[in-house]
């Protein structure tokens, strides 16, 4: 690029380091802590500006069918190994046909190779059991959670808070059962092979890495600061106005401050609520009305059944120590692919496979989007 000379003598040219004015939080680039997992995340607000000539998603109606014959978990029709669903007429769940872990395997007790000293410090291996569920959410083929009626949302609850309490007593009975993940893979994007309205639940006789970290850095703050972590990040959050997407009685949802995913959000109870065993009939009620405007702007800002990986994060079971449990605080990630549009998702790639996560745009510029849609009326019915 020809660059004219008066322009290369200018103090911009020599010291462009004095030419830049205040720090712009929307436009220069910086790293912003994450205290739940003890990381960081680099945040490139100028990105945007790029044009976009990569891969571009397809966009895939709903189909509100309320029945599909050929579906898996549509009420009364065989599954894939051949059992059949009842006509169920509200929630469902049942053992997965296909699970990634289960109880009928024998111990890992290792090997004598493993007496060697570099294997026994490199390769480590821990077997482990526990249960898979499929969770439906509604019979309604065509369904998705913003789509659901409030009380069928508080139904999904309700289903989250009986299989935590079944799973939990059979851990105090000598089951092993440590922690059970309870999430929903929303639409093609991210990877669900099914519409029908439903999530999955993974119970362990281990803690998960993800959930592990959180717990230690949970703690490590209480002891810290004798405040629990999550408690002062939603005090902080009420105080800032700035990342709040949806707020009622019992919880409140953000772009967190670290947010990795452009429209990332964060569900946290507003007081310390460490598990869905700690819910009453007000906490059912209040969780179902915030998801159900949560994913209501969620769909409205593309005009499209927006995807995403959903997951819980609470106590484990009463098993675990006092630490584990009292120092936990029930929320809810919610991890969404779009970036610009309905057809253009966020990959992690390159830097942040091998150098650290990184983000397009700001989490307030994120939140400032969600929160000037409307979470009470969806697309579809506009």
């Amino acid at each position: 690029m020809k660059v004219e000379l008066k322009n290369l003598l200018s103090e911009e040219y020599k010291y462009p380091h004095k030419a830049m004015s205040q720090f712009d939080f929307t436009d220069h680039s910086h790293r912003r802590y994450n205290p739940l997992t003890n990381t960081w995340i680099l945040c490139s607000p100028h990105r945007t500006k790029r044009p976009w000539q990569g891969a571009k998603e397809e966009i895939k109606k709903p189909s509100l069918l309320e029945y599909d014959e050929k579906c898996y978990l549509c009420p009364g029709n065989v599954r894939a190994t051949g059992d059949s669903n009842p006509k169920y007429e509200g929630t469902y769940y049942f053992l997965n046909d296909y699970p990634a872990v289960k109880l009928d395997q024998p111990d890992y007790v290792g090997d004598d190779d493993e007496k060697n000293p570099l294997k026994k410090k490199l390769l480590k291996t821990q077997g482990i059991k526990g249960k898979c569920y499929v969770l439906c959410f509604s019979p309604n083929h065509g369904l998705s959670l913003p789509l659901m009626k409030q009380e069928s949302i508080e139904k999904v609850v309700t289903l989250w808070q009986t299989l935590y309490n079944e799973l939990n007593e059979e851990s105090k009975n000598g089951a092993g059962h440590k922690y059970i993940q309870i999430f929903e893979n929303k639409g093609s994007a991210m990877g669900c092979s099914n519409p029908h309205p439903h999530g999955q639940a993974w119970c362990l006789d281990t803690i998960p890495t993800e959930v592990n970290e959180e717990i230690e850095n949970m703690n490590n703050y209480y002891k810290e600061n004798g405040t629990h972590l999550l408690g002062d990040y939603v005090e902080l959050e009420l105080q800032e106005k700035e990342r709040i997407v949806a707020l009622n009685d019992s919880f409140i949802v953000v772009v967190p401050y670290w947010a990795l995913w452009p429209f990332e959000t964060l569900l946290i109870s507003r007081e310390h609520l460490r598990s869905v065993a700690d819910f009453n009939d007000k906490h059912k009620a209040d969780l179902a009305s915030i998801l159900k405007t949560l994913t209501i702007k969620y769909d409205n800002l593309f005009n499209t059944s927006f995807p995403y990986s959903m997951g819980i994060h609470q106590s484990p079971f009463e098993t675990c120590s006092h630490e584990e449990k009292d120092n936990t605080w029930f929320h809810m990630h919610f991890y969404p692919p779009l970036l610009r549009s309905a057809t253009v998702k966020k990959f992690c790639v390159g830097f942040e496979m091998l150098g650290e996560a990184q983000r397009d745009l700001t989490s307030e510029q994120a939140a400032k989007r969600l929160q000037d849609l409307s979470g009470d009326d969806h697309y579809l019915t506009k």
